[in-house]
């Protein structure tokens, strides 16, 4: 049995309540994860309060514990990891802003993570923002820019979970990607 196929029978098991499912579940996915988890703080400073094990921990926590059996294989189970991490780091950033907040009564400087491409960091909350004002405006191009930014998925792997073509992908990733540079830009 090749390790997606094992995937997939695992998350099916987890979702029916199967307690030694998501044991055995965490080592074939636990190196995805990690390499996931990494490429968010590729870039950041060393002394970051939120390390990779943690958010990738996190993460597989509340996967497992909110699985409903929706995550039909590696992919999606991947893109849904996206997101909680994604969430986890934007309730760390957020958390982190007010107590600084409290603190000093000034705004501090939000923590930023790298883009897949590694060239450009990117502040969390202010995407967060613009991704959620992207959303009443097209939902799918939202779940495009998660799955790529957030998820490492390539334009075919999402192309699968959006049920549409790569070409169609790679349109719509052009689209969200000007809208968020534009979004993004610091004001003249």
């Amino acid at each position: 049995m090749d390790q997606t196929t094992n995937v997939t029978m695992l998350l099916q098991r987890v979702a029916i309540g199967d307690a030694s499912a998501s044991d055995e579940l965490l080592p074939i996915v636990y190196e995805d994860l990690r390499a996931l988890a990494g490429s968010y703080f590729r870039g950041q400073r060393a002394d970051h309060t939120l390390q990779p094990t943690a958010l990738v921990h996190e993460a597989y926590f509340r996967l497992v514990r909110a699985s409903d059996g929706n995550q039909k294989d590696r992919n999606h189970f991947m893109a849904v990891a996206a997101r909680a991490m994604r969430q986890i780091l934007q309730d760390h950033a957020r958390n982190k802003a007010a107590a600084k907040r409290n603190q000093q009564g000034a705004r501090l400087d939000l923590d930023q993570i790298s883009t897949p491409s590694g060239q450009q960091g990117v502040d969390i909350i202010a995407l967060e923002e613009a991704m959620t004002r992207l959303g009443g405006v097209d939902p799918r191009m939202t779940s495009i820019i998660e799955l790529w930014f957030f998820g490492g998925l390539t334009t075919e792997e999402i192309a699968e979970i959006q049920g549409v073509s790569s070409r169609t992908v790679k349109r719509l990733w052009r689209q969200a990607r000007a809208w968020l540079s534009a979004e993004l830009s610091p004001e003249m």
